[in-house]
């Protein structure tokens, strides 16, 4: 049963979908079936043939037809159907209203962005990647623009940002925000093997450390020693992660963050502060954790969360006799949605770039730099590649702005000038090859917010 709801009644708003054939794309052009009020007018993918399979299992394939000129697209779509485009050079922006970006690319993606805003079309961005880089000069642009760049809800980023407005709404005072990695630790003690992602090892070491413990960070490490040959950590996670920081002043406590392993009803105890026996150094952290959980139990699914201080012992002592996650000291509480719907929530974005509804500016208060891992020799090329969008040999490392080195996400295409030894960040100076549009936009958000600054000391 569908129920009704006053955003049906909205007036039709045409979308541009760039990565169309990705998983993303397809998760939202599904969900577009149930909300007519947004059409899928330009389906942007250099894989045309993919993105008509896709299109004729949910049945729209009948709609689709080449293009490869902005005119075409305009009549295609002005005729009712979708225009399928390889490029940006066949946008016919006139007829569009939103832009969902979603291709991943920092290149292509940040040519998509601010060509969208050049030709007044609202922004939704799903590519993080271009956000980490160009994010601060793009919602600056949209917002001289009267227009709106609004990261895209289904993924963590504006997922946790929705909570985060929940939870200031309140007034609950925060001291961490974060979310779960992508995939679950789920062990199972009668085997003693532990299972990420359809990888699985022998871990007899966590069958006695289900428990906390009381000495919180003790466990945590010898938890992390005894899944030490999975790998845990993303550059997703950080990219994410940054994406919030830049929008609410968190930083990550260490620069490649905690990661605790951690099970749920242990996360208010684990971020807390040192004296109070946690892991945090200061307020204000923004991390990820890997999810532990034991068969039979639910997954956290890549939600997101925020500890925050308590007040009344009496309330939260009653909150914690419903369920609900309280540290054992009662000092701390962990307030979580453990879901991200990926494109099936994207509606909700789309009709709030329509609305023009306020969100929180972009500032370049953090960078995701790229540290190298192993001695890197001279002409290396740097490339973002696989399911995480890492670059091989390089980790990301979240930093303060003001920190010399250049964007993770700039880096993919680049080579190296030189050799670039183990541990060092990479710099613009270390490389060629960077992206000339990307990079300026990255820089004239540096020096946006660096203005900001200085304006309001």
């Amino acid at each position: 049963m569908l129920l009704p709801h006053p955003d049906r009644d909205r007036s039709p708003q045409r979308i541009a979908l760039t990565g169309a054939n990705g998983g993303y794309g397809r998760t939202f052009l599904a969900q577009l079936a149930c909300t007519p009020e947004i059409l899928p007018a330009v389906l942007v993918d250099p894989d045309v043939d993919g993105v008509r399979t896709m299109l004729a299992d949910l049945g729209l394939d009948y709609r689709a037809e080449l293009s490869d000129s902005p005119q075409r697209t305009a009549e295609i779509v002005r005729g009712g159907g979708i225009a399928l485009v390889t490029s940006i050079d066949a946008i016919a922006w006139e007829v569009l209203d939103v832009l969902v970006e979603a291709c991943g690319k920092v290149p292509h993606g940040t040519a998509y962005a601010a060509t969208a805003l050049e030709n007044d079309t609202h922004v939704v961005m799903v590519s993080k990647e271009v956000d980490t880089v160009a994010g601060v000069a793009l919602h600056a642009r949209a917002a001289a623009a009267s227009l709106s760049y609004l990261p895209g809800d289904g993924d963590q980023p504006a997922n946790l940002l929705r909570l985060l407005d929940w939870v200031s709404a309140v007034g609950l005072d925060i001291v961490a925000i974060g979310k779960a990695g992508e995939y679950d630790l789920h062990f199972d003690p009668a085997t003693c093997t532990v299972t990420q992602a359809g990888e699985s090892i022998d871990a007899p070491a966590l069958r006695d450390l289900l428990a906390l413990g009381e000495d919180v960070p003790a466990t945590l490490a010898a938890r992390a020693e005894a899944v030490a040959p999975l790998k845990r950590a993303a550059a997703a996670d950080s990219c994410e992660m940054t994406v919030v920081a830049m929008r609410t002043g968190t930083v990550a406590d260490v620069e490649s963050m905690h990661y605790p392993v951690a099970r749920i009803d242990e996360l208010a105890d684990i971020y807390a502060a040192r004296e109070h026996g946690g892991l945090l150094m200061a307020d204000g952290a923004v991390d990820v954790f890997s999810a532990l959980r034991l068969p039979g139990e639910a997954s956290f699914a890549g939600g997101v969360f925020a500890v925050i201080r308590t007040g009344d012992p009496v309330t939260w002592e009653t909150l914690r006799g419903k369920g609900h996650v309280i540290s054992r000291d009662g000092r701390y509480a962990c307030l979580y949605w453990p879901y991200h719907y990926m494109g099936v929530e994207t509606p909700l974005t789309v009709h709030a770039a329509a609305d023009r509804a306020p969100a929180l500016p972009a500032r370049a208060t953090t960078v995701l730099a790229a540290r190298t891992v192993r001695d890197l020799p001279a002409g290396t090329q740097l490339a973002v590649a696989g399911h995480h969008h890492e670059i091989d040999g390089v980790a990301p490392v979240m930093l303060p702005a003001s920190t010399e080195a250049t964007a993770y996400y700039l880096l993919d295409g680049a080579r190296l000038l030189r050799d670039v030894p183990a541990g060092e960040l990479i710099h613009e100076s270390d490389v060629e090859g960077i992206d000339p549009l990307a990079r300026d936009l990255h820089y004239e958000g540096r020096e946006l917010t660096t203005t900001e600054n200085t304006t309001k000391e």
